[in-house]
């Protein structure tokens, strides 16, 4: 068979995938490593064994390949947005890479927003001012090393450190990354004179900006480790959030994507770069003239997982000795499925790990709200599923207010195995959730991209009906009107509270951790 190989870089794996013509995953490979968390704030990975990881998980996927005995007639890319990483002139790392979940630059981004750029350029640029965005980090930077700033040849991220390794190209970005910057105009397609100016740098440090379709050449030396003719076209790809949406089908008006792993997000399609007056979605690029907005929640299956390490201590179950983290937690929802919706007047705001969309505000902190004597565990977890939940929901109410209706949405990720998140997730969003039989939809979208790079897939709708579903959960009536009566609630606490826990973290700062492993919920 055909197959197109799709190289997905995430936080803590790469994943390759091979896709026949049909969408079928012919061969699957994946290479994790660690996120280092070595200060209050700070979220790195080694940009060395990110790029390795790159080399590695392309030459297992092509070795399958040939096992299967199909040919590979093109490669996609697909990366992480939101990170930096300083290089060399040749491409070569100069120090860690800084992920979207560092929150070192809240200072920074509560400077910009203060003096009243925040909107401006988020309407160009089509990034949210946010510790997360490479233009709030390298802001960071200016006032903390400028001479490194200056000094330093290339920034890049994921995206150009990877091409760097892969490519035999010059200096490039494609076009989704780009746009996830913060720095780049969207609708002039240049880098942003204003954001440059607030991020220390100049337009020669940063990549040439490339249309997601266009057709790279491998390095020589890499396609001999990998086996692979050198003339297979390497397709420079985009972002995962956009790759995600096209990776299970979600590329008609109406039908939007939700991700459901350690973090979480809900994204629909447009034609045009489009910013919403509120300032609460983000516009990213899946191709020229296809362009992806949505908002990012930085909790997810995390929340679950957090509270299976403190709540399940001693959790006696037949058969419960020697049980892993994932079946702990699969556990942990079955039992919260037995409490009733709402969690009998439990309120969770789930921000462990802070939170972005849609109110893009660092310093937001987790809380439970209304805690009674009668709450127990099994209520403690399902608020927090309802809190997540809600949280996109409240992206969603964003899509309304700019007049984008949602009507159908397609779930992946490790946490839509609980039949608990799927239900929740319907009555929260009210629109029946089909959830994606391939859990790989990222990387999935990476293949499908390339396809319609080298044009076997000439209309990326067509993707709808390639991608497997299950049988679409449906939302109950009565637990999605008392979810619409609650989320008000949920973002008039979340933001009565944000002085309170700015002031308990001056008081009492974060413990200083060591290093964070892959969570797979």
């Amino acid at each position: 068979m055909d197959v197109v190989i799709g190289i997905d870089t995430g936080t803590t794996a790469t994943k390759g995938v091979a896709a026949g013509p049909d969408g079928t995953i012919r061969a699957l490979t994946s290479v994790h490593y660690p996120l280092a968390v070595p200060g209050p704030g700070r979220a790195e990975l080694d940009p060395t064994a990110l790029r390795d990881a790159a080399v590695k998980a392309l030459a297992d996927v092509a070795e399958a390949c040939r096992a299967n005995g199909d040919r590979v007639i093109a490669i996609g890319l697909s990366a992480f947005l939101h990170a930096i990483v300083p290089m060399d002139g040749d491409g070569a790392p100069l120090g860690p890479l800084v992920t979207w979940a560092d929150a070192r630059a809240g200072e920074q981004s509560e400077r910009i927003v203060a003096e009243g750029r925040g909107k401006r350029l988020q309407g160009r640029t089509g990034t949210p001012v946010h510790p997360m965005s490479p233009l709030t980090k390298l802001a960071w930077w200016r006032d903390n090393d400028p001479e490194t700033l200056r000094k330093t040849p290339r920034w890049g991220g994921v995206k150009e450190l990877v091409l760097a390794a892969l490519a035999d190209a010059p200096y490039a970005v494609d076009l989704s990354i780009a746009s996830g910057t913060g720095l780049y105009d969207i609708h002039e397609r240049r880098w942003d004179p204003e954001a440059l100016d607030i991020a220390g740098v100049t337009a020669g440090q940063l990549a040439e900006v490339l249309p997601t379709t266009t057709v790279l050449k491998l390095r020589p030396g890499i396609a001999r480790a990998a086996g692979l003719d050198p003339a297979t076209p390497l397709v420079i790809g985009a972002a995962d959030g956009p790759l995600a949406n096209l990776g299970v089908g979600a590329t008609p008006a109406g039908v939007a994507a939700v991700s459901l792993g350690t973090s979480g997000a809900l994204r629909t399609v447009v034609d045009r770069p489009t910013a919403d007056q509120a300032g609460r979605l983000f516009c990213y690029a899946l191709t020229e003239d296809r362009w992806v907005i949505g908002g990012a929640v930085n909790n997810a299956g995390s929340v679950v997982r957090w509270a299976g390490q403190s709540f399940a201590a001693g959790f006696e179950r037949p058969g419960a000795e020697g049980e892993d983290a994932d079946e702990r937690d699969a556990a942990l929802l079955v039992e919260a499925q037995g409490v009733a919706a709402g969690s009998d007047g439990l309120l969770c705001l789930p921000y462990l790990l802070g939170e972005r969309a849609p109110w893009w505000k660092p310093g937001l902190r987790g809380a439970y709200l209304g805690l009674r004597r009668e709450h127990g565990r099994a209520h403690l977890v399902r608020s927090a599923v309802e809190g997540v939940c809600q949280q996109l929901a409240l992206v969603r109410d964003s899509f309304t207010a700019e007049g984008i209706a949602v009507t159908e949405v397609r779930a992946t990720g490790g946490a839509v195995a609980s039949e608990l998140w799927v239900g929740v997730l319907a009555a929260a969003l009210d629109v029946p959730v089909a959830v994606a039989e391939t859990p790989e939809g990222t990387a999935l979208g990476a293949c499908l991209l390339a396809r319609h790079a080298i044009g076997e897939l000439p209309d990326l709708d067509e993707a709808a009906a390639l991608v497997p579903l299950g049988e679409p959960t449906h939302p109950d009536p009565a637990n999605a009107q008392l979810y619409a009566r609650l989320r008000p609630l949920i973002e008039s606490s979340a933001l009565a509270v944000l002085d309170v826990v700015k002031e308990l973290d001056r008081i009492a700062p974060p413990p200083l951790p060591t290093t964070e492993k892959a969570v797979k919920s």
